[in-house]
């Protein structure tokens, strides 16, 4: 389909506006990263503030050409404060070394900017076992599917998946086997170090060292008594991934990222080291332990962020060499053309020409109604001298209002919704494929669509939506089926 006809066809309201998507291609060309010639540096976070003396910030340094283009220099970038009131570790994180105000210099690509930078103060709260413990143990990997997090635990020890319950995972780590995990009066010589840095035998084998710093958080918790907040400390509100627009625009291009959590109150950490990140196609991207994004090929990706139950996501574009691109501006039917406007810019690709009248009268036909347009309608469709717009109009409504376009969106809502005797017998799957052909055929807006078929109760024979839930009664084959269908998340 093409762009220019695109809105006028799916321009429709409601149930059957939802059913449409865009695919978008990019031509090929080989593309490799060139030499910056950097302008000016942009850092993010603009400025830091450190809370305490555990507090620890990075940064994303970009550098913007005169070309108008950007690459990330943040790996090599050099960061010298001001004063000795911070200093820089070995991950490249800024730390307090006491308290007051000053700046870092960042010099990269030969620019060069300032940050201000506060420590706020130097006193080292207890280790927190929601906020320092458990996101040690969603990175090391123990709380996984394919660690102690699977239904039944590994090696008889068992923890929530991906450490969705906090005291549930305390309980375990702590009361569990009389408490053998922990060794209070030597801490080193806790089980849960131990296994872990491999000093026993561990079949997950070494997942953190005793010189590291999750190593030492976690001794220094067993040493302070393992205590448990999970009743009083308030989990992560929300999570900001930067930069919000990945700079991977060329195949072998890198970019760090930076996660930053929010709680509740405005308090603000810097997770990047905790935060688990991957990438949905790494064969277009990948995304290393630390957070540094590669570009591979190009396509689109999505970044995934996940920390303490919270997830975040970006978009990863790598477009390849678009050197010479212009946009060149095509008419606008509707909002929906405008939104894809802005997707070609971003992926700077050019509008497909207009196709010719039999070509859009073959595609609209199949995509709405499943069947290839009659010899009728096509004669009277190509003998009509009315202007393209107005009959192209005219036909996409005629077909949304056929009852051929009614029962083939009937079959495919009956197909995704598992509408078939397996689940639902001969009467369940006569009175939910009604129940649906009459949503279709009423254009019933899909929020409505959905939310009366998840909140759907009593006699599936009496109200015909409450079929669904008969389908996905067990809570795993909710989750993923109303996840994916409706959110377009995968939870399986």
């Amino acid at each position: 389909m093409n762009r220019t006809n695109r809105g006028s066809l799916y321009g429709a309201s409601g149930l059957t506006a939802a059913l449409c998507g865009v695919v978008i291609a990019v031509s090929a060309g080989a593309a490799r990263p060139v030499s910056p010639q950097v302008a000016r540096i942009v850092v993010q976070p603009s400025a830091i503030t450190l809370a305490d003396a555990r507090d620890a910030r990075s940064f994303v340094v970009t550098g913007k050409r005169s070309d108008g283009s950007s690459v990330d220099l943040s790996v090599a970038a050099t960061v010298k404060p001001t004063e000795p009131i911070v200093r820089v570790d070995r991950d490249g994180f800024i730390v307090p070394l006491r308290v007051g105000k000053t700046t870092v210099t960042v010099t990269a690509g030969g620019a060069r900017a300032t940050v201000p930078v506060q420590v706020v103060s130097l006193q080292s709260p207890p280790v927190s076992f929601v906020r320092d413990v458990m996101p040690i143990l969603s990175k090391a990997g123990c709380n996984a599917g394919t660690c102690h997090g699977s239904a039944k635990g590994k090696n008889g020890f068992k923890l929530s998946l991906r450490g969705y319950d906090p005291d549930f995972d305390h309980h375990a780590l702590v009361d569990d086997v009389s408490g053998r995990r922990f060794n209070r009066s030597d801490p080193s010589q806790s089980l849960m170090l131990l296994k872990s840095t491999g000093s026993v035998p561990h079949r997950g084998g070494v997942v953190i060292t005793p010189d590291s710093r999750y190593y030492a958080v976690l001794k220094q918790w067993i040493a302070e008594g393992a205590a448990n907040d999970s009743d009083y400390v308030k989990r992560v509100s929300s999570l900001e991934v930067l930069p919000a627009i990945p700079n991977v625009t060329l195949p072998q291009m890198e970019q760090r990222t930076v996660v930053i959590a929010h709680y509740p109150g405005g308090l603000t950490r810097d997770v990047t080291r905790e935060a688990v990140l991957t990438s949905s196609v790494p064969e277009i991207a990948t995304v290393s332990p630390a957070g540094e994004i590669t570009a591979v090929r190009r396509g689109e990706a999505a970044l995934l962020v996940r920390y303490e139950g919270t997830y975040a996501t970006n978009t990863i574009t790598v477009l390849g060499d678009r050197k010479g691109y212009h946009w060149a501006s095509a008419p606008e039917i509707n909002y929906i053309d405008r939104l894809v406007d802005a997707k070609l810019k971003k992926i700077k690709a050019l509008p497909s020409s207009e196709c010719d009248d039999p070509t859009f009268l073959r595609r609209v036909s199949i995509d709405l109604t499943g069947l290839p347009p009659a010899s009728e309608t096509t004669r009277a469709f190509l003998a009509d001298k009315t202007p393209t717009l107005e009959k192209r109009t005219r036909l996409v409504e005629k077909l949304m209002s056929s009852p051929e376009f009614v029962d083939r969106w009937t079959n495919k809502w009956a197909d995704l919704l598992d509408c078939n005797s397996k689940f639902l017998g001969a009467q369940g799957v006569r009175k939910f494929r009604n129940w649906i052909h009459s949503a279709v055929a009423e254009n019933m807006p899909y929020d409505q669509f959905v939310r009366t078929l998840i909140t759907a109760s009593g006699d599936a024979n009496e109200n015909a939506a409450a079929n669904y839930l008969r389908v996905i009664r067990d809570t795993s084959t909710a989750t993923e089926n109303v996840t994916q269908l409706f959110l377009g998340v995968r939870f399986s």
